[in-house]
């Protein structure tokens, strides 16, 4: 533990753009792509695995509500949604938090195998 307070514990009101009774909305500070935006749970917890089923469906709300706005805002063309589950999968905020990134056409080369990508090696199943 670093000591540092958590960020997601402490966002300025003014980074929220939506918010239920569970969660609230930011864009992300660190896009991936135009739009990115994280859903994160009003309670300090790591995991997934660890919130209640009211919890659960209160941020699947919020990540509805904000694939609806970055329709009308972006007009992607795709999505990935992802949850870095602790250390060991990425996770440098010990706060749970999902990504929404809005995709665009050619914004790879070849999009495909998507989130798969995190192991190189394993990503083109196809082949």
């Amino acid at each position: 533990m670093t000591g540092k307070p958590c960020p997601f514990c402490t966002l300025p009101t003014e980074r929220i753009i939506d918010s239920n009774a569970f969660g609230v909305t930011i864009r992300d500070g660190f896009p991936v792509s135009p739009g990115h935006a994280l859903v994160i749970p009003k309670r300090h917890v790591g995991s997934w695995f660890e919130i209640s089923h009211e919890e659960r469906q209160g941020l699947m709300e919020l990540l509805t509500k904000a694939q609806k706005v970055l329709e009308q805002e972006f007009r992607p063309d795709g999505y990935n949604i992802g949850i870095n589950d602790g250390p060991a999968a990425g996770q440098t905020v010990p706060h749970l938090h999902m990504h929404l990134i809005p995709r665009y056409k050619g914004d790879q080369a070849d999009a495909r195998g998507g989130v798969r990508w995190i192991i190189p090696e394993k990503a083109k199943y196809w082949e």
